[in-house]
């Protein structure tokens, strides 16, 4: 059987723990340097403590460190892999190919998004160099994800959660606007920012919107992915709380098991035990980015989460009662709404309480006209289920109780792939009254443990009498020994052999959007065949005049309604630009061989 793993994010090991706890199958954790987000770090102690919480279930800890290197920077990336492999990661995440060429710890290397994967010769590539899974570009289509699967590789996908505009990994408009680079970990999300679309001479041609800021993904129906071939499904979010974690990772963990349910020969789960979330997840009332002021698939009116359509506002704000009167679904107090004013922002707003189909906000609300549509963001009353959730994951433990000689007790205990016994010196009195259910009942004692009850094989006389308290003792030896041995079987992942040939990039001249910045990528590149002519933006190189920031598969012209290949083209012209607040314009061009766009800036 092939297992399918559900893959969490964690900013932190607490959160870490509560997606296992909701049935993920791995997590991706940041590193204490060197991750993509550079304001989600952990310590070597804490992924430790992870680890060890993890291997319990079978489950794996995958650490980001997916930035680019610089010089200065490689001997303390390699330093830090060899303090993670010590403290239990599975596998690593990386952008960088430094690490190809470093001094590692037998540690398994994931190709993370951030090397650009979008084709089956890029990720051939990539595994025969040493990567032991590729996570491909956001934009693939189940048929493209067949199409990598199909080499061989193992595939790693993003199921749900925010998607960069840019292909992730070559996207220089942050670095080259603010100095901040997204390769580096701290990405000042220009995506998400107003423009203007003007025309060559800077006449406005559309309002100020959020023109490249996109919605969020979803994917309720996995089994597509699964059938071309992806076998890790991944949810994006490591600077979300812990209630969007276990909300997203109970809701998927449970579309999952219903695909593994119905092909039982041909998959199973990655991991062990049994997952509780103590909830009920509703994927709807997730932190999300829908569609919104008229975009279809961008979120034009505002790039933040505005919630779902919950009624219409029947009379605006009245100023001596504080409220404003709507008809549609039943608020609650403290519901997080919004709405879209007639110059198209969005306002949010805090619900101090809602009673007969009138509203009293937190504080007065300007610009409520009646016919708006009012939109929940926040349900409190969910927030409030969720915070007072208390998840648990549990083994199954089937116990054996015998007899191991004159006047000795033997309880072993088997989950999963380990056992473990101990063996006390017991002497057993004879009873008036059967036995056996009462040790059954004691050994099913198991609250806080983390095992519930499977099988117990009690091959003890039914009129033996075990004094209770030594019974419940030896139960908790024996399962805290069942604990390590848990831990110890776990297996880590084997690291990829490396068969890259010393042609393979033969001809290829690779220019900044390769992101090499340090001399061990150089030497990685260079040693098979390729000619590096530019280093990345991030290591000082500043080629000349209009260079390309950005390249997406989305077109703002489609987005608009304004497609070349349509009648409808005309309706703009031929070149367009953005333009921020800071004034600084930025050229489209439009690839509709591809149906993508690229952008341009003057660096």
């Amino acid at each position: 059987m092939t297992p399918l793993e559900l893959l969490a994010p964690a900013r932190d090991a607490a959160i870490g723990r509560t997606a296992i706890d909701c049935g993920a199958d791995a997590v991706y954790i940041g590193a204490p340097a060197f991750g993509a987000r550079a304001a989600a770090t952990n310590s070597i102690s804490d992924i430790a403590s992870l680890a060890g919480y993890a291997h319990r279930y079978g489950a794996r800890i995958y650490v980001t460190m997916n930035t680019l290197l610089l010089d200065n920077e490689l001997e303390d990336a390699r330093r830090t892999v060899w303090e993670l492999y010590d403290a239990g990661a599975d596998a690593l995440i990386v952008q960088d190919m430094a690490y190809l060429m470093m001094d590692l710890p037998p540690i398994a290397l994931h190709a993370s998004t951030q090397c650009d994967i979008r084709t089956p010769q890029k990720a051939a590539a990539l595994a025969t160099a040493g990567m032991g899974r590729v996570v491909l570009a956001r934009e693939l289509t189940p048929a493209q994800i067949a199409e990598v699967a199909a080499t061989g590789v193992p595939v790693e996908v993003f199921i749900h959660g925010a998607r960069c505009v840019s292909y992730s990994g070559d996207c220089q408009m942050g670095y080259v606007a603010t100095g901040r680079s997204a390769n580096r970990g701290e990405c000042p999300q220009m995506c998400r920012l107003p423009f203007e679309l003007v025309d060559a001479r800077g006449r406005t041609l559309a309002p100020r919107r959020h023109y490249l800021s996109l919605s969020d993904m979803s994917t309720p129906d996995i089994a597509a992915l699964a059938h071309a071939g992806a076998t890790s499904f991944k949810i994006e979010g490591r600077l979300k709380d812990a209630r969007y974690v276990a909300n997203a990772v109970a809701w998927y963990s449970a579309r999952l098991d219903a695909l593994v349910a119905s092909e039982p020969s041909r998959w199973c789960r990655a991991s062990y035990g049994r997952a509780v979330p103590g909830f009920v997840p509703d994927i709807d009332k997730a932190f999300f980015r829908r569609p919104n002021g008229g975009g279809r698939e961008a979120t034009l009116g505002s790039p933040k989460d505005i919630g779902r359509p919950i009624g219409k506002v029947t009379a605006p704000f009245n100023a001596r009662r504080r409220s404003f009167r709507y008809a549609g679904e039943a608020l609650a107090n403290g519901d997080g709404l919004g709405f879209f004013a007639a110059d198209g922002t969005f306002t949010g707003f805090r619900l101090n309480r809602a009673a007969a189909g009138e509203a009293f906000p937190a504080g007065a609300v300007e610009g409520l006209a009646p016919g708006m549509e009012i939109y929940r963001n926040s349900d409190k009353e969910f927030a409030d289920t969720l915070a007072k959730a208390v998840p648990e994951r549990f083994l199954r433990v089937d116990f054996i109780l015998e007899r191991a000689g004159e006047g000795t007790v033997r309880l072993a205990a088997r989950c999963c792939c380990a056992e473990y016994s101990e063996t006390v010196v017991m002497t057993t009195d004879t009873a008036r009254t059967p036995q056996k259910e009462g040790r059954r009942r004691l050994l099913g004692r198991l609250g806080g443990s983390g095992y519930e009850l499977g099988m117990v094989d009690d091959k003890l006389d039914d009129s033996a009498f075990v004094p209770a308290s030594a019974l419940a003792d030896l139960r908790r030896r024996v399962l805290a020994g069942l604990d390590d041995a848990l831990i110890a079987a776990h297996r880590r992942e084997v690291p990829a052999p490396r068969r890259l040939a010393a042609d393979a990039f033969s001809g290829i001249e690779l220019t900044y959007h390769d992101n090499v910045a340090n001399a061990l990528a150089a030497e990685f590149y260079t040693a098979h065949g390729a000619d590096v002519r530019e280093r990345a933006l991030e290591a000082g190189a500043r080629p000349d005049g209009e260079k390309r920031v950005m390249q997406t598969r989305y077109c703002i012209r489609r987005e608009l309604g304004a497609c070349l290949k349509t009648p409808q083209g005309a309706a703009l012209p031929p070149e367009l630009f953005l333009r921020d607040d800071a004034g600084r314009r930025y050229r489209l061009a439009f690839d509709c061989r591809r149906c993508g766009m690229d952008i341009f800036s003057s660096l």
